[in-house]
């Protein structure tokens, strides 16, 4: 199974100071500019399989979301760069980190924005489905580029691997953990959530979970955050297994507007 397409970094462009994870503009060997999540960043490497995990998910089920890459970083790329703090980064995360598709003149999601209600349902079915707690109105993580609404930053979600490290945890209690939409930027279309439900848990089928899961590096799948007697293809089984008992029980995570 053929992984996601790798470039390798030419130039650190420059840090990206919104996010704690510190990303970082690079350019690579294909022309591109891509916003790089780095593996060497606190997070850890699970920041960097739910980004492909989820933004894959995403891709498949209609929302637009940037292309994405694995962005080889090679000795050197901290050459130029003055702050002491991003030479770390850089020096820690040589190897294999994640590209995002950068959009010039994309700019943050507001309220002045109007979203098509059926894009917004989709966003919502799919942040309750993978338990994405990270796109409020303090950090949206939604961009909007040439009029439409892109969804960015899925690393929040999947938040159950972070259990693992000492052996993989039960999926029927992922299955059943609640979500709640009262801090969520696109909660004024909770409406929308019922009308998409149907055609987005039929479209999540084995082999798109098994496509998505496939996307992830081996070497993303080891360390401290993974048992050490598990393969990283034991851990897509794992995924798999988790969003599929969460599509597959009772779905008492759906987002619903709340009756006053």
């Amino acid at each position: 199974m053929s992984g996601l397409p790798t470039v390798t970094a030419t130039r650190f462009v420059a840090p990206l100071r919104e996010g704690g994870s510190l990303p970082g503009l690079v350019e690579a060997d294909d022309l591109g500019t891509y916003v790089c999540k780095f593996r060497g960043a606190g997070q850890g490497l699970g920041v960097l399989v739910a980004e492909v995990i989820v933004g894959e998910l995403a891709r498949a089920l209609g929302i637009r979301t940037p292309d994405l890459v694995t962005v080889e970083l090679a000795e050197g790329i901290a050459r130029y760069e003055a702050d002491e703090e991003v030479q770390d980064l850089l020096r820690a995360s040589l190897g294999l980190n994640l590209g995002v598709d950068f959009l010039p003149g994309s700019f943050g999601f507001d309220p002045s924005v109007e979203i098509d209600p059926e894009t917004a349902g989709r966003i919502l079915w799919l942040d309750a489905f993978v338990a994405n707690v990270d796109r409020s109105w303090r950090n949206p993580n939604l961009l909007v580029w040439h009029g439409d609404v892109w969804a960015i930053d899925h690393g929040a979600a999947l938040y159950f691997h972070h259990a693992w490290s000492s052996g993989l945890t039960d999926p029927a209690r992922f299955a059943e953990q609640p979500w709640s939409a009262d801090d969520h930027v696109l909660r004024g279309h909770l409406d929308a959530v019922p009308l998409v439900a149907d055609d987005l848990a039929a479209s999540v089928t084995d082999e798109l979970l098994e496509r998505v899961t496939g996307l992830v590096p081996d070497d993303w799948l080891v360390g401290p955050q993974a048992p050490a007697d598990l393969s990283p293809d034991d851990l897509r089984v794992a995924y798999r297994a988790f969003l599929r008992a969460r599509l597959d029980g009772s779905r008492s995570w759906l987002p619903t507007r709340r009756v006053a």
